[in-house]
């Protein structure tokens, strides 16, 4: 390959880089030609595409199809106040071009798909995954284990990180570590759960480092080890992981040689041709949609409604006005006595995970009718009413 040539004033611009023994001349070139996929524009894209465009990365590729939000701007530093609205893309690629002129900014404003991924994975060296979500994290995964990519991995929750590098050549890959996801709704997300604002920093510097590395060839990468941060105690921790032979995708004989439905693979819908029905027979998993619920709340006799966020999240937008009641889910169990019996629930939360939770307890404890809200509040504001605040 034909390394591009620098200008002089990149040469000033990238002065510490070209004193580096690791980098130099040919390094930096190797950096302008470097092309990497970012996948997601927040927490962990913010600054792994700021330092990524800092050092001179030719290419760099953005997913999202995100619009920024406000309760974004504590983590999320590839975005400013004055951005509050705007497409997460815009705003990223105006930082990045800010950053460095040099840099030619890839915007893909899609959902990552099963039907997208190869085609907007394939021109790229590296991709790095900075989602929030089990099912995108094992489509990065294949994807990256189908294409020959190394896969930069990093996740964040409440004050831990995690940081590993996959899918390398006779390196394990993220289906070694975690060959299945956990049920739905038992790990939150960091909506639900928090995450400290600088953990991401963290975490998400690191990826960029490892990025870097893995352009130029130099350092052992992470590939067989996953780091885990714990920001409270502030320690890392190192543990080592191989290559399953067995994998269904990466393995001796992988089984999976295609992309699948990977909402499914999570246990987040039904599977595909089953019948609706069937798969809402069991109680456990009997939701009602945000309009659904809106209907019911219009009814001669309404459901209970019940709130099980934290008074915080109550505070900033509810649905106090239809006549919801506010128990946070840790404590429910001592505040049964609340809810009234032989009358239809309806529990909500944010996005509907703890609802979940919540509506299990109370059929656990006695209660028949009882559903949780689809999407919670964050489906409920885009479905029913657009000037809900929800965060």
């Amino acid at each position: 390959m034909t390394l591009p040539e620098l200008g002089r004033d990149e040469l000033y611009r990238y002065a510490r880089h070209l004193a580096l023994p690791e980098v130099g001349l040919e390094g930096q070139r190797r950096l302008k030609a470097g092309r990497v996929l970012c996948v997601g524009a927040g927490g962990l894209g913010s600054p792994l595409a700021l330092y990524l465009a800092a050092a001179g990365v030719g290419t760099i590729g953005m997913v999202d199809f995100d619009v920024v939000d406000e309760s974004n701007l504590q983590r999320q530093l590839l975005h400013g106040t004055s951005d509050v609205g705007r497409s997460k893309l815009d705003s990223a690629t105006d930082r990045l071009r800010e950053v460095n002129p040099h840099v030619d900014v890839v915007s893909h404003p899609l959902r990552l798909s099963s039907d997208n991924a190869l085609a907007t994975l394939a021109p790229y060296d590296v991709v790095v995954d900075g989602t929030d979500n089990f099912p995108t994290r094992y489509l990065v995964n294949d994807a990256c284990v189908l294409l020959g990519k190394p896969n930069v991995y990093g996740s964040v929750f409440r004050w831990e990180g995690q940081l590993s590098v996959f899918a390398t050549d006779g390196g394990p890959c993220y289906r070694c570590l975690f060959r299945e996801p956990p049920p739905p709704g038992l790990v939150p997300n960091c909506a639900e759960g928090g995450v400290l604002g600088v953990l991401p920093g963290i975490i998400g510097a690191a990826q960029a480092m490892e990025t870097i590395k893995l352009i130029l060839g130099v350092g052992s990468t992470l590939a067989g080890r996953l780091l885990i941060f714990d920001g409270l105690d502030m320690t890392w921790r190192e543990v080592a992981l191989r290559r399953n032979p067995d994998c269904p995708v990466c393995g001796d004989e992988p089984t999976q040689t295609e992309l699948i439905d990977y909402e499914f693979f999570c246990g987040l819908k039904p599977e595909p041709g089953a019948d609706l029905a069937d798969a809402l027979s069991e109680p456990d998993e009997i939701e009602a949609s945000a309009e659904g619920v809106a209907r019911l709340l219009e009814a001669e006799a309404p459901p209970f409604l019940l709130d099980v966020r934290e008074p915080w999240e109550w505070a900033v937008g509810s649905l106090a006005t239809h006549g919801a009641r506010l128990i946070p889910l840790d404590e429910l169990g001592e505040r049964l006595g609340e809810i009234p019996a032989g009358r239809p629930i309806v529990v909500y939360c944010r996005t509907g995970q703890r609802s979940r939770a919540a509506a299990r307890r109370l059929r656990e404890a006695g209660h028949v009718d009882v559903r949780s809200m689809s999407g919670g509040l964050v489906a409920w504001a885009g479905a029913v009413d657009p000037d809900l605040r929800v965060v």
